[in-house]
């Protein structure tokens, strides 16, 4: 029976997807128009030049590179900063006028100023990733962290915690939901960043080969690019919710105990 479910989910989670391939395929297979070419010659080259060619490794691989290094740090200098801040009303009174004017700033208005401090690279890449996307991630744990009730507070004072103890039991657990939802957020703007800093600062990397194709009217590899960029994005947040779903696995199990699930 069990089985049976996860087939159904399945075939409810890929039906529309697989459809819109078919239909896009049938749909454009005698296309002569200039921007808008077959799918399957779409296909053909996303299998010579990607899979069975050197692409992935020119361009796939630094740009995973990159973004994992600046997702990376983003996420883990947003959680401790975010913990730290969110147990301290000094320090967040210190912070928040901060807070408040960077979380209101365009990502994508960083790129000159990190541009002409890093110049063009991989340093340049992952500073943009990193000072775009620490804030979801920062503001989250922030919010989930204050938001401890104040009587398991002083249950832990009552049972002597250390400070580790109280994080790590205690606090941690309680704002992680929390911290997941910034996590999410975080991804969805690490992918596009990395994307939006190769376009301009790299000569290498995926942005870097979407943009040059598009100038240089090269509209099948645009198309390649494009849909590479999709599935990537697709899979990273699969693997996120994979990894959330076993970490707070207690939640949907305290959920089904108490009848809420």
């Amino acid at each position: 029976m069990q089985t049976q479910e996860k087939l159904k989910l399945a075939l409810l989670r890929v039906w529309l997807p697989v459809s819109l391939v078919v239909m896009w395929w049938f749909m454009s297979q005698n296309s002569t128009q200039l921007y808008f070419p077959p799918l399957e010659t779409i296909f053909k080259s996303l299998v010579n030049d990607w899979i069975l060619g050197t692409r992935w490794k020119t361009d796939l691989i630094p740009s995973l590179v990159n973004f994992a290094v600046g997702f990376g740090i983003s996420i883990g200098l947003g959680t401790l900063l975010g913990v730290m801040i969110g147990r301290s009303a000094l320090i967040r009174m210190l912070f928040n006028p901060v807070l408040t004017f960077f979380r209101a700033l365009p990502s994508p208005a960083l790129i000159p100023v990190v541009l002409a401090i890093f110049g063009i690279g991989a340093g340049m890449n992952i500073a943009l990733i990193v000072l775009g996307a620490l804030w979801p991630t920062l503001l989250n744990t922030i919010d989930g962290v204050r938001s401890l009730d104040d009587q398991v507070k002083d249950m832990t004072r009552s049972y002597q915690f250390s400070r580790w103890q109280r994080i790590r039991y205690v606090v941690l657990p309680h704002a992680g939901p929390s911290i997941f939802a910034g996590y999410r957020i975080s991804l969805q703007i690490s992918i596009i960043l990395i994307v939006a800093s190769e376009m301009v600062g790299a000569t290498r990397g995926l942005g870097h080969f979407v943009i040059e194709s598009q100038q240089t009217f090269m509209v099948v590899q645009t198309w390649v690019g494009t849909i590479i960029l999709g599935i990537l994005g697709y899979l990273m947040t699969l693997a996120l919710l994979r990894v959330e779903k076993r970490i707070l696995e207690w939640q949907h199990s305290m959920r089904v105990a108490t009848g809420a699930a």
